[in-house]
């Protein structure tokens, strides 16, 4: 699963006159059938500081398969002009017995330490990460974060068209946007105009070239994001993130939004 997303064109004033909280509920999607469940949770302060959680569980047909697939991930950071600068990440996965916890120091988008446990398998086939590889990147959480380059127009294409430079801690690779269209959502909680953008991954290092799934990846053209603004903000966040995969095409899509 692939989260994407950056940023664009902010003006250096405060975001709003007053915090603002995110919280949404998400719909996890296979082929059709339910996988599971996730929340994001995010607040955005005056002073250009967010933090963002997310959870998620496996439920439905993908429960009966995995006795404990769930996770959960952190972020926080500061928006920077027309920049995302993380100060941070973590993430946790478990299923079954198997867990792993990633910690990532981050200064002005720049990695200062890494912590996994267990740490990955070394394999001569593994990409190096080089220095410069962990400088001037934006961690997966952050990475949903877009701001829009004119507060009173947030699905302009411009706010889709760049490209996101993500670190995880082990792999550095480019989610590369563009322009697609505009479009009506109804949920509860948002009725509004949502930002469509095309997407490509793009691996940098830290992977395995040869791999079936990386090759897949690459090639793949039917990715896209959906991007809805937050209001009282000049920020935009997913709504909904579709991955075409092997095994089908995988969605995860809002059932419910809340800014208050």
């Amino acid at each position: 699963m692939m989260w994407v997303a950056a940023a664009l064109g902010l003006a250096s004033a405060p975001l709003s006159a007053s915090a603002a909280t995110l919280r949404a509920e998400y719909r996890l999607t296979l082929a059709g059938f339910t996988l599971g469940q996730a929340e994001l949770s995010g607040t955005f302060s005056p002073d250009e500081r967010y933090d963002l959680q997310m959870k998620a569980q496996l439920t439905g047909i993908a429960g009966l398969f995995t006795a404990s697939g769930r996770g959960g991930a952190a972020a926080n950071g500061t928006v920077s002009g027309s920049r995302i600068l993380s100060g941070g990440f973590s993430a946790t996965g478990r299923s079954g017995e198997n867990e792993r916890m990633v910690r990532m120091s981050v200064s002005s988008g720049n990695t200062t330490g890494i912590d996994i446990e267990p740490p990955f398998e070394p394999r001569p086939d593994r990409v190096p990460v080089s220095e410069a590889d962990k400088r001037g990147i934006i961690d997966p959480l952050s990475g949903l974060v877009a701001i829009a380059a004119n507060r009173a127009k947030p699905e302009e294409a411009a706010n889709c068209n760049r490209t996101i430079p993500v670190f995880d801690g082990s792999q550095r690779f480019n989610i590369v946007l563009s322009y697609a269209e505009t479009r009506p959502v109804q949920k509860p909680g948002f009725s509004g105009i949502v930002l469509v953008c095309n997407a490509r991954y793009v691996p940098v290092s830290g992977h395995r070239p040869d791999r079936w799934v990386v090759k897949f990846m690459e090639e793949n053209r039917d990715m896209s994001v959906w991007l809805a603004p937050v209001a009282g903000t000049r920020l935009l966040l997913p709504l909904r993130i579709s991955v075409r995969t092997y095994y089908g095409t995988s969605v995860v899509e809002a059932e419910r939004w809340r800014v208050e």
